[in-house]
């Protein structure tokens, strides 16, 4: 197993500056303190995934009996409900109930760094196939090591990309953000059924033999 290839391959699945936009939306509103939860919460969450994924991912898998067709599925709804939320340029985590309650706000927060922020933007069906597909490879113990310490790498790298997020906000402006947030909201809606078809095909090859023809 190249030492390079997993590390490679993560940081362009995982790719923390294309997720920027997303954290942007999902943190409008939060006080500083607030988005640094969603930022570690977000960066600790992306580096449990990882490790989990290398070191376990087949197993939990097959403890719990699901398919990465059905993962993909399922991360593919999330998106798609997501991405119409956005294209109204709606906060997708919050409610107006909970402007007024900083303690539910702070819950939202660290929910939205989890789900979508972690899975499945940054750590989806893709990433946990690729660490699966990785661990397998591997002889040693130290070799498993190594894919762990991956993680932490992608971790600091989230961490560091979306703390930029206050000045790339800044240079945008509400309007800019508006926008980005409705054209990011379409990317997002063709990436949902992008993941649900390929889902969808490896659950029903049938639905594959019937578009080819």
């Amino acid at each position: 197993m190249g030492l390079l290839k997993p590390l490679i391959a993560l940081l362009a699945i995982v790719n923390p500056i294309g997720v920027l936009p997303f954290f942007i939306h999902f943190t409008q509103g939060f006080d500083r303190g607030q988005r640094q939860k969603t930022i570690r919460v977000a960066a600790i969450s992306a580096f449990l995934v990882i490790s989990l994924s290398a070191l376990a991912g087949l197993q939990i898998i097959e403890f719990f009996g699901i398919s990465l067709a059905s993962f993909q599925v399922g991360g593919g709804m999330l998106l798609l409900i997501s991405s119409l939320q956005m294209l109204n340029a709606q906060p997708a985590e919050s409610r107006k109930d909970d402007l007024h309650d900083g303690g539910n706000k702070a819950d939202a927060g660290a929910s939205i760094a989890i789900v979508p922020l972690t899975i499945p933007l940054l750590t989806g069906p893709a990433t946990i196939s690729t660490m699966i597909i990785y661990a397998d490879k591997t002889k040693h113990w130290w070799q498993l090591a190594v894919l762990v310490g991956y993680g932490v790498v992608i971790g600091v790298s989230v961490w560091l990309t979306f703390n930029l997020s206050g000045r790339i906000a800044r240079v945008l402006g509400r309007t800019g953000i508006n926008v980005m947030t409705r054209l990011m909201g379409l990317v997002l809606a063709a990436l949902a059924v992008e993941v649900m078809s390929d889902g969808l095909i490896k659950l029903f090859p049938v639905l594959a033999a019937g578009a080819s023809k």
